[in-house]
């Protein structure tokens, strides 16, 4: 007996095909069928015929399974026309932003540009208007320059909520500056220069007499404010566009809660 296991292990070591790189050469490749057995199968749970409930729910997922690829492939058409917009806003406003470096075609005109925009800031104006208010002694004038305070305050206070809850970044790397960080005009939607250009203009051609050269001027000053915005590289056409936008619903809601002299009188006394 001891001699017939020796003699067994003796021949499996002869072998080759039992050492270990040759081990897979015994063993059956994966896609191969399984042999078929010519006894009886093994015994087990026959399979159920389909229900009535099982049909109508693979009916429901095939119905519902075409429309949910036809919703990822075809987007809507408000989402195709909202895209081609915002892609042409884009490009436009980076072809229109030539003085926003060093390097831009119009750098050399970069500060008089600049200061273009300086001129609708909230800071000017609002401290324009204080000295303003100061020095007037008519209460026509108080009342007048009381209520523009108002106005501006209330836009620099719009424009940072909007800009905070939007956070849309400038067509181009512009950094902001020591002015706007003042008056929390950080993010470019909407322009708060063009809001501020916007309700000004507005205010001053419909509370003060000036003449017809005098109100194309400040017309003109008002989108030329707004250009220039773009051209720094600041702001996108449509946040100038919006910026125009809520600056004229600011004036308007000023009007609707338009301080008298009396009140104006009593702040002014007050402070």
């Amino acid at each position: 007996m001891p001699a017939s296991q020796s003699r067994a292990r003796a021949r499996d070591r002869s072998n080759v095909l039992n050492r270990a790189e040759f081990l897979s050469l015994n063993q059956p490749p994966k896609g191969a069928p399984e042999p078929r057995s010519s006894g009886r199968k093994a015994s087990g749970p026959s399979p159920q015929p389909p229900g009535p409930g099982d049909g109508a729910r693979e009916r429901r997922q095939s119905q519902q399974l075409p429309e949910e690829d036809c919703m990822q492939l075809n987007p809507s058409f408000k989402g195709i026309a909202f895209n081609s917009l915002l892609a042409i806003d884009i490009c436009m406003s980076k072809r229109l932003g030539v003085c926003a470096g060093r390097a831009a075609s119009w750098a050399s005109a970069r500060s008089m540009v600049k200061l273009i925009g300086i001129t609708g800031h909230g800071v000017p104006w609002i401290g324009g208007t204080i000295l303003c208010l100061v020095k007037s002694s008519t209460l026509a004038g108080q009342e007048v320059l009381m209520n523009l305070l108002l106005a501006l305050l209330l836009d620099i206070m719009t424009v940072a909520g909007v800009q905070k809850l939007i956070k849309r970044r400038g067509p181009l790397e512009s950094s902001p500056s020591f002015l706007d960080y003042l008056t929390m005009d950080v993010y470019a939607f909407p322009a708060g220069h063009a809001s501020r250009a916007a309700m000004v203009s507005k205010f001053f051609l419909s509370h003060l007499v000036l003449a017809v050269p005098l109100r194309v001027l400040l017309v003109l000053w008002a989108l030329c404010v707004g250009l220039s915005r773009v051209m720094i590289g600041r702001h996108h056409i449509t946040d100038v566009l919006s910026g125009f936008a809520i600056g004229y619903f600011q004036f308007r809601l000023v009007e609707l809660v338009w301080m008298s002299s009396n009140t104006c009188q009593m702040l002014i006394s007050a402070w």
